[in-house]
């Protein structure tokens, strides 16, 4: 069972293999309180130590966290990281929500032809479903 709800994503992340390989671009799958999961061409071992970074958040959202899964899949692999940082909740909570935001604004786009700002894509998120985020440590 899940300690953390996971909020869906399609928000590019970079990260950094410590003491390894070269950046690399990504696409984040889901993020919770506890780490999140990404998509990757390179498989990464359980326990590998990983910076990341996620520059469309302002200012961009950096951490470290631990891979705690790889499994391969059809084009790459998928990772879970979990955060190493406890300190770091309230942040990683922020960024859920910046997520859930930037997600439902370009859902909005191809579903409805309708572009927004992202101060009007949350304005509208929050009157629509801020109700339903779970409460802080969810």
């Amino acid at each position: 069972m899940r300690k953390y709800i996971r909020h869906p994503s399609d928000i590019p992340i970079e990260f950094d293999v410590v003491d390894g390989a070269h950046g690399r671009h990504e696409t984040l799958n889901n993020i919770s309180l506890g780490g999140l999961s990404f998509q990757s061409q390179t498989a990464l071992p359980v326990g590998r130590v990983v910076n990341f970074r996620i520059p469309f958040v302002k200012p961009p959202f950096e951490t470290v966290g631990r891979v705690v899964w790889c499994k391969r899949r059809r084009m790459g692999y998928d990772i879970g990281l979990e955060l190493t940082n406890p300190d770091e909740a309230f942040r990683t909570r922020m960024v859920e929500q910046v997520c859930h935001i930037e997600h439902y604004k370009r859902e909005i786009y191809k579903t409805e032809g309708r572009q927004m700002s992202g101060q009007e894509a949350a304005l509208e998120w929050i009157s629509k479903y801020a109700h339903l985020f779970p409460d802080f440590g969810g």
